[in-house]
């Protein structure tokens, strides 16, 4: 089924829209959550209560594309569980201290507006990747997938992928800073 049609059953409060987007998604939103968590009951458990947020966010909200919105709700999702809970034996740790300094944000409104706009920049700074490199870092940074995982996927080896990433992250904190941002 395709996306228009899913985000129409949420649209008409139909149950079958949960079922939809479980049988297309359900693999690479799993995935995430497990990449993040690192246990499977716990993954699990974070996608069904992404389901229940998707359930309340659609409608109002009109997705599109319904994938990078799902997989944003699971992703944040399991962040959050991961920090609450102290899950510390996931592979996500070494994720986190890569980009410490970024991923807190504030509950200000001032805080909201300036994560709205480092978003932007660092969307900014992807676009201008070589694809590969973009992959990568996307890959890593909001999939969570480890960088052997990565270096298989880019058949490269696993120092490759970490000498790649560590270079893309420095390129990225000029970048930022070159347009006003400290980190």
């Amino acid at each position: 089924m395709d996306d228009e049609r899913i985000v129409e059953l949420f649209f008409e409060r139909s149950e079958q829209a949960i079922v939809e987007l479980s049988a297309k998604y359900g693999g690479v939103l799993q995935r995430i959550a497990l990449n993040v968590l690192g246990r499977s009951a716990d993954a699990e458990e974070c996608v069904n209560d992404a389901y229940l947020a998707l359930w309340n966010a659609i409608p109002p909200v009109r997705p599109s594309p319904l994938l990078a919105f799902a997989a944003r709700i699971v992703r944040n999702k399991a962040v959050d569980r991961f920090r609450s809970r102290a899950f510390r034996q996931s592979g996500c740790t070494e994720c986190f201290e890569e980009l410490e300094n970024w991923l807190d944000s504030g509950e200000s409104p001032e805080d909201a507006i300036a994560e709205k706009e480092l978003s932007s920049l660092i969307d900014e700074f992807l676009r201008g990747l070589p694809e590969l490199d973009m992959m990568l870092f996307v890959r890593r940074y909001f999939y969570m997938d480890s960088c052997r995982d990565l270096a298989k996927t880019a058949g490269l080896s696993h120092g490759a992928v970490r000498t790649r990433l560590s270079r893309i992250r420095a390129e990225l904190k000029a970048h930022l800073a070159e347009m006003g941002v400290e980190i």
